[in-house]
Order: C-alpha cells, then structure tokens, then sequence
C-alpha cells in the first residue's frame, strides 16, 4: 500500500524526516491508521525515514496507549479489527443468554433433512445445540466444537472442511480448507460474525472471512447469528454485503441505521429478546 502525503511541502518534509518530533510522527501515524485502516512497518520506515526499531517502538506505545491493535509486521485501527485473537472460551461465555436464545430461534428457521453449512463461532455452536427437534440434518463445517455438541438424532451426517487448525478459534482455515472443495451446496449458510453495519458483516480475520464467503456463496439462503453487542462493528475483513442476507437472528431491536439498511437489502430480522 502506498501513501500520498498531499499536505504543503514543508509540513511534509517537518513530519517524515529522520528528524520528526515522536508526538508529531505518531500522530500521523494515527491519521494514517484512520484513513487506510492497517499499516506495515516497511512501510512506516520509509515514509518517516527512521528505523524499523523506532516504528516499533512507537507501535507499542500507541497499543499501550490503546489507539491501534499491533498484528505480524503492522498493526491496524481499532475500529478495523476486534477481538483479536480472542480465545474461544472466552467467547463461549459472552452473552451466553443472548446468544442461547439467538441459537434457538434460528434452529427453529430449519427444516428436516436440510443440508447446513456452518462457519466457526461461539454462537453457532449454541445453534447446533439447539438442533434437538430436528432430523435428518446434513452439517458441512470447518467448526471443530461442532460434532460433539451438535445432537446426534438430528444429524445423518457430519463433513469437516480441511485445512489449516486455527486453535484460537478452533476452525480449520486457508487455501487447503473450503475454497478448493467443488461440488458443494447447502440449503441454508448459517453464520457467526464479529460485526455487522450498513456495509455489510465482517471479520477479525481475513482468511476466515474469505471461508466464510465461500459457504454464503454455495448455499441458497443465508442466516446471521449476532447478538447486539457485534451492532454497528466493522471488522477488519468483510464477508458480505447485506443484500446476500436472508435473515438475521439477533437479541435486540438493531439501531435505526442498520434496520433501515436491512430493510433495503430485503433482510427479515428475527428478535429474540429475553
């Protein structure tokens, strides 16, 4: 990615030389954040012309200080990525009573002998649990929380998606995993997100957002399970935009703007407030 400074030549040249106050480098730092959403190192080197050590340094600082979210070889805006690398536990204990609800009801969207494809995420595995009154059922997943949890009478059949074993959220991802399995369709999508705005839901990672894509794009409907503390979020890595929504399911009446955007995308809303 490059950058064009547009701003006069002298103030150019007072913030990205060698010789820029560190409070005056790291606030550009933070402009640029804003407006790109991610930076490398590499290339915050040579745009201020110091080392790789001082861009370092002011990355953790500006972390510390918790303006932005350090990742391998950069770091991103907060408002692009959430929840980095949250553990899976951790997340399974989050608005447990939302999310059993928001699991239920979309349980109650499925019919016997359906074919589900079902990305990875905590409220997902509370959907697979709700399954008890359901037969028949055929599950695709790259969620390895699933099969245990998921009723047996409901299911004739369980597939597990390849690839690579990502254990902090305990899916499988990457090019080994969906994208190269052919041949695939699903009645109905059912995924987890991290956020969901007028633009669309979103992902804290990019490789499973591209996963997640592809199941969206083999199945004839879709449904999202989010609860509302995931309103209004933009991830780092988008899935979807809303018009390739069917329904989602949530907790909570949306906020005015994405309702409204929902409702242009022809998205049916399902709440289940407790």
């Amino acid at each position: 990615m490059a950058y064009n400074d547009s701003r006069n030549p002298s103030q150019g040249v007072s913030e990205t030389n060698s010789n820029a106050l560190p409070a005056m480098r790291q606030n550009r730092l933070i402009e640029l954040l804003q407006e790109h959403g991610q930076v490398t190192v590499a290339e915050l080197v040579v745009l201020f012309d110091v080392s790789r050590d001082t861009i370092r340094r002011d990355l953790d600082l500006l972390e510390q200080r918790g303006l932005l979210v350090r990742t391998h070889g950069g770091a991103v805006h907060n408002a692009k990525l959430v929840r980095v690398d949250t553990t899976f536990g951790l997340r399974m204990d989050e608005h447990v009573d939302a999310k059993r609800r928001i699991g239920q009801a979309a349980a109650n969207l499925v019919r016997d002998s359906e074919t589900l494809i079902i990305n990875g995420g905590s409220t997902t595995c509370y959907f697979a649990a709700a399954l008890t009154e359901r037969r028949n059922l055929t599950v695709v997943t790259n969620n390895l929380r699933l099969p245990p949890i998921t009723p047996e009478p409901s299911v004739s059949s369980i597939h597990i998606i390849g690839g690579t074993y990502w254990s902090v959220s305990q899916v499988t991802i990457g090019t080994i995993g969906f994208p190269s399995v052919s041949g695939i369709s699903a009645d109905s999508a059912v995924i987890g997100v991290t956020g969901i705005s007028p633009s669309g839901i979103s992902m804290g990672r990019l490789e499973e957002a591209t996963a997640t894509a592809g199941m969206i794009d083999v199945a004839k409907r879709t449904i999202v399970l989010v609860d509302s503390s995931k309103f209004n979020v933009t991830a780092f890595a988008n899935i979807a935009p809303l018009h390739r929504i069917q329904y989602v399911v949530t907790d909570a009446k949306p906020p005015e703007e994405i309702a409204e955007a929902l409702d242009q995308a022809g998205v049916q809303i399902l709440i289940c407030e407790g």
